[in-house]
């Protein structure tokens, strides 16, 4: 038997919280062109992305 709907969206929510730590660990070495990239995947996995990206300092990387 599958999952319920709430055990589902609590996996989704762990696997982007893990996904998320490992983005910003990476963030302290990254060059200018991985910072764009993390930035466009930030986009893609989240809806509060903007405020992540302004929190860790990515304004002017996404130009």
């Amino acid at each position: 038997m599958g999952c319920s709907e709430r055990q589902k969206e609590i996996k989704r929510r762990r696997k982007r919280r893990q996904q998320l730590t490992h983005l910003k660990g990476r963030l302290a070495k990254a060059t200018p062109s991985e910072k764009q990239e993390i930035v466009r995947k930030l986009r893609e996995m989240t809806p509060g992305s903007e405020t992540l990206i302004g929190s860790w300092g990515l304004d002017e990387s996404d130009r």
